[in-house]
């Protein structure tokens, strides 16, 4: 039963921003990758990646959720999330113009009418443009699936939600999403601020699991343990209760 309270639609709002941000930014990863390439292989390398990462976010959502529900594994996710947090920083630095040519690419079209699509990114083989990809989507569908599960904060419909969200916007609108968040920055970096936030909480939560529940409790944040969501290997989501903390004697 969906639990309608304040938490249940706070995790709801940051999932669906992390999936809005990272599927769209995923795509302009891709975009970069493929910007170098003639416009026949250009399509074919971004059919790959977007395919790739979608494959690999389903993958992650199988094995990802059960592992956060191992002590320690939940302070780890979390400081990888942090670690994303500051490539999204650094990626939201990058000149408009390589920015620009990447959403060019991905949604293969002449945005700033200069009479060519991505045309001032350096020019690459399929072979190269491809590995730089698969090795991007691995790394970003990881981080997908990981901040989904810290902001689900222990409700399994959110998490659900989330993760069939995050593999629809990257399979069917990593384009459009690219160019949204091209032409208004501001959403990648409320998105930045919200994964940053998700990833603060894991680390304090997963601290506190490996010290046994001892570290005092922040309202709104983390009010203590709850049952861990995990996706199964058919696609169901499954409450695992975390363990009571020790009681001294």
């Amino acid at each position: 039963m969906f639990g309608l309270e304040w938490s249940f639609f706070n995790s709801l709002w940051q999932v669906i921003l992390i999936d809005l941000v990272l599927a769209g930014d995923n795509a302009v990863v891709i975009g970069l990758a493929a910007a170098g390439l003639p416009k026949e292989l250009r399509t074919r390398a971004i059919l790959i990646g977007i395919i790739a990462a979608t494959i690999m976010r389903i993958g992650f959502a199988l094995i990802t959720t059960q592992l956060l529900a191992i002590t320690g594994l939940l302070l780890a996710g979390g400081v990888l999330l942090l670690w994303v947090c500051w490539k999204m920083y650094q990626e939201l630095h990058t000149s408009h113009a390589e920015h620009h040519a990447a959403t060019e690419a991905v949604a293969d079209a002449d945005l700033n009418r200069d009479g060519s699509v991505a045309g001032g990114a350096p020019k690459k083989t399929l072979r190269q443009a491809v590995i730089q990809i698969i090795i991007a989507d691995v790394s970003m569908s990881l981080d997908n699936v990981l901040a989904v599960a810290g902001a689900a904060q222990h409700h399994p419909e959110v998490l659900s939600f989330g993760l069939i969200l995050s593999v629809a916007l990257m399979g069917i609108a990593a384009s459009f999403i690219a160019r949204l968040l091209n032409r208004h920055r501001w959403i990648a970096w409320v998105g930045l601020v919200v994964i940053l936030y998700v990833a603060l909480r894991m680390v304090y939560e997963g601290a506190d699991q490996l010290l046994g529940y001892t570290l005092p409790h922040i309202p709104f944040v983390y009010d203590g343990p709850h049952s861990v969501p995990a996706v199964g290997v058919d696609g169901t989501v499954s409450v695992v209760p975390e363990p009571a903390p020790a009681v001294a004697q």
